[in-house]
């Protein structure tokens, strides 16, 4: 079995293992940069299994940034009220950073 751990970033955690490429919440950063998170919430090295509370206490992982403003897709809010005239939308689109593992300690 592999090597992974779950990492916590931007208020949600995310399964990787070493060169998965992985999309998270914005940070402010430059492409080809390398990017070390100790924000790990669980680590395996592929045989035992550390669980942190809340975080694993000298766990790492490093990230090295592919894209640092990717869009995502459009998310349109409609809300109408029938025979009111009511009508409301609103769009968002979240930006993202697009990182690949590194490695994990």
């Amino acid at each position: 079995m592999e090597a992974y751990a779950v990492l916590e970033t931007g208020g949600k955690q995310v399964l990787v293992k070493v060169g998965d490429t992985i999309e998270i919440e914005k940070i402010a950063v430059n492409e080809g940069e390398e990017v070390t998170l100790d924000t790990v919430c669980a680590v395996s090295d592929g045989t035992t299994l550390k669980v942190g509370v809340p975080y694993v206490e000298g766990a790492k992982v490093t990230l090295t940034i592919v894209a640092p403003n990717k869009r995502g897709e459009k998310v349109i809010n409609f809300k109408m009220k029938r025979r009111k005239g009511y009508r409301r939308t609103v769009g968002h689109r979240q930006s993202y950073t697009v990182a690949t593992v590194k490695s994990i300690a």
